[in-house]
């Protein structure tokens, strides 16, 4: 439960702390060095659903542009992340199914133009970084702007919109594991007076990956048109259709194989496949329309809508090596407690779903810029509404009957034969069709930006109401929540600052007692500075952060007790950015450290103790066309444990490279290479008993027709 009067003090320090933060310079000195935008800005759809710059805001906000992360080589959103600070991209290795991004240690949620895109799990297609134009990383509790979600914050996509001006481009690519991708992007104006505009943006892609068996044939299609009857109103309809077909890449593979040795002391194969040819498949399909309106009113009141109508489903299944539980073999012979097979032969289990999601949302605020005495205010009020439904109906049958005496679908994973999978009877007579589940959520904000002079102030509150209906009963929640920040810009380009804010995320169910669970939340202390020296082209930003989260879970509680939401974790660490353009040199660099607890002082599960990385890039005039970068990437050790196991997945350290030639205005080539030397390593291994291979290398080489 949360402590009103750490709240108050909390809020009391932020309210009168003497902290700052300086606006980013939208020119240098022409005379000394010539202008360069080195990050991303934000804008009325970004993250913070507002443009004001970040260096006058107390919070914490990283951006990759497309730019950005398509010289570094990312081929999914995962890995437009990699190069930020405390920003887990790849928590479970070399993924299809999704992206399964954390920021200081958590899960974060996924938004397209400042809406939730996502709920629940392999029920739609995951994002295609060919249909937007920056990432943003928003870090720590966001409930007042955007309701109940993760502590740990939220990644925000910004999508193409038509542009004024007719321009087009088609981009080749190939690569290793046979990868063939072919991309357009084409906008331009549909009328002569410049109020109708338009974009289609496609790609096609047929790709094998390095798990054998696994492949990716995506098909993406998203037309989107513009009306701008004044300078003053424009409206925007995109439309996104997204058919992937494919399979898991997550194997699921033992401990004892993969972190820790054979009885022989050999290991796996590490992209081992462990499903079954022909029964295998994770074939998604998405369909969505988004709507983006702004219009000024006067001078003093801007009016925005978003609003997104989103269809996704999945035909899911795999086969897998059968969970025994908190870190048991789950090796046949120590199954069945005979040797019966090989030692490196697994039981597996069988799975199959089909599942749905359908979205509708919309979020209307109204931004007002006036002036009371020596106060300018940013106001920010809205009203926001979500409405999910999620189907998840499945057959799990486990260890593929080998609990009865069948041997017939075990898999030596050393030497592996695919021996076929169950008949489909099997799986129709164990087959569980489950309630539709409904999530229900409007939400009241309202936030103001103050600037006095130097010092800029935020102040926020949000009311929400959330009704929770899983087919057989209904939970009711609400939450208010509150932020605020300080911050104070030198003259000399230094801007300390200091914020507070607060997150809610229901959880369905009750104690022991019959008592509803209450909302799980979280709280954030964040000091940092922000540095933009006078005339430089270059930005910095350092924070620290302390974020408890209650009502969690507490395995320790006493049995018939309302300890099951006694739980608090407490997580805090360190965060340091920086991007600098100088002439010919583009430098960008992170650093992180992250302490974080669950409520029984254990290390939060697959979470790195902390991330490293530098990009470095040079495109010298001495060279027309030419240009080259290079980055390093380190991730360190993560910890999974509980009373009886603790797994430790040691760091690694993976290099990046990229060259490109333009050859004139319409022709342009590059060369991506990710994870230059094939380093084989795990990125999380958890107490159930498994591990999760890295990303190997991937050589991509792409050919750019501008027109």
């Amino acid at each position: 439960m949360k402590s009103q009067s750490r709240r108050g003090v909390l809020f009391l320090s932020v309210l009168t702390a003497a902290v700052a933060q300086a606006s980013l310079a939208e020119e240098a000195n022409s005379d000394e060095i010539e202008t360069v935008e080195v990050v991303g800005t934000l804008r009325d759809f970004s993250a913070l659903k507002h443009s004001t710059p970040i260096l006058e805001l107390a919070r914490s906000v990283s951006i990759e542009t497309a730019d950005q992360f398509i010289e570094k080589g990312a081929l999914n959103l995962s890995q437009t992340v990699s190069y930020l600070a405390g920003v887990t991209a790849e928590t479970y290795g070399f993924a299809t199914r999704g992206d399964w991004i954390r920021s200081r240690g958590l899960e974060i949620p996924r938004y397209r133009d400042s809406i939730q895109e996502l709920f629940g799990s392999y029920n739609a297609s995951r994002a295609d970084i060919y249909t937007i134009e920056q990432v943003e990383v928003l870090k720590g509790p966001a409930s007042v702007l955007y309701g109940q979600g993760s502590p740990g914050g939220l990644v925000n996509y910004v999508s193409k919109t038509p542009r004024d001006e007719q321009a087009g481009e088609v981009v080749t690519e190939i690569g290793n594991f046979d990868r063939r991708q072919i991309a357009v992007d084409v906008t331009g104006p549909l009328s002569e007076d410049g109020k109708w505009l338009y974009r289609l943006v496609g790609k096609y892609r047929d790709s094998d990956t390095q798990v054998d068996h696994v492949s990716d044939e995506t098909k993406v299609f998203m037309p989107s048109i513009t009306y701008r009857p004044s300078d003053d109103t424009s409206m925007t309809l995109i439309g996104m259709y997204n058919d992937t077909d494919s399979d898991s890449a997550s194997q699921f593979i033992p401990i004892v194989g993969t972190l820790e040795p054979l009885p022989d002391g050999s290991y796996l194969d590490q992209d081992v496949y462990v499903g079954e040819p022909g029964f295998n498949r994770f074939n998604t399909e998405s369909k969505q329309l988004t709507f983006l309106a702004s219009h000024r009113i006067n001078d003093t009141f801007k009016l925005q809508t978003t609003a997104l109508w989103r269809d996704g489903e999945a035909d899911y299944h795999q086969a897998w090596a059968a969970f025994t539980g908190d870190g048991n073999s789950r090796y046949l012979n120590d199954v069945v407690g005979a040797p019966v097979a090989t030692g490196t032969t697994v039981p597996r289990s069988f799975y199959q779903a089909d599942n749905t999601s359908e979205q509708y949302a919309l979020d209307v605020r109204l931004s007002a810029n006036f002036i009371t005495g020596a106060i300018e205010h940013e106001v920010l009020s809205g009203v926001q509404y979500q409405d999910v439904t999620t189907d998840n109906n499945n057959s799990y049958y486990y260890g593929g009957g080998v609990l009865q005496g069948d041997f017939r679908y075990v898999l030596d994973l050393a030497n592996p034969v695919y021996p076929g999978a169950p008949d489909q009877a099997i799986f129709d007579a164990i087959y569980l069709d489950n309630p539709e589940q409904n999530v229900e959520d409007i939400g009241l904000y309202i936030s103001d930006l103050m600037t006095i002079g130097n010092w800029h102030l935020t102040a926020g509150l949000r009311y929400d109401d959330v009704e929770n209906d899983n087919g057989s009963s209904v939970q009711k929640d609400d939450a208010v929540s509150l932020s605020a920040g300080i911050l104070y810009a030198f003259d000399n380009g230094v801007s300390p600052y200091i914020s507070y804010a607060e997150s809610f995320e229901t959880v369905v169910g009750q104690t022991a007692q019959g008592v509803q669970l209450k909302p799980e939340e979280g709280e954030q202390v964040e000091v940092g500075i922000k540095f933009q020296p006078d005339g430089f082209p270059g930005i910095f930003t350092l924070n620290y952060f302390d974020i408890e989260i209650s009502n969690l879970p507490n395995p320790n509680a006493l049995p018939a007790t309302q300890g099951q939401q006694l739980g608090v974790s407490k997580l805090e660490g360190i965060e340091f950015e920086g991007n600098v353009r100088l002439g010919e040199f583009y430098l960008q660099v992170a650093a992180s450290k992250l302490d974080a607890k669950d409520p029984n002082d254990f290390e939060l599960s697959a979470t790195p103790e902390s991330n490293a990385s530098l990009w470095a890039s040079w495109e010298p005039e001495s060279l027309n066309g030419f240009r080259a970068g290079v980055g390093v990437r380190h991730v360190g050790k993560s910890v999974s444990e509980n009373a009886t196991v603790r797994y430790v997945t040691d760091s690694y350290t993976l290099a990046d490279a990229m060259l490109g030639y333009r050859i004139n205005d319409h022709w342009d080539t590059a060369l991506n290479v990710r994870n230059i030397s094939d380093k084989e390593y795990l990125t999380s291994c958890l107490t159930r008993g498994d591990c999760f291979p890295g990303v190997r290398r991937t050589v991509t080489a792409s050919i750019n027709y501008r027109f």
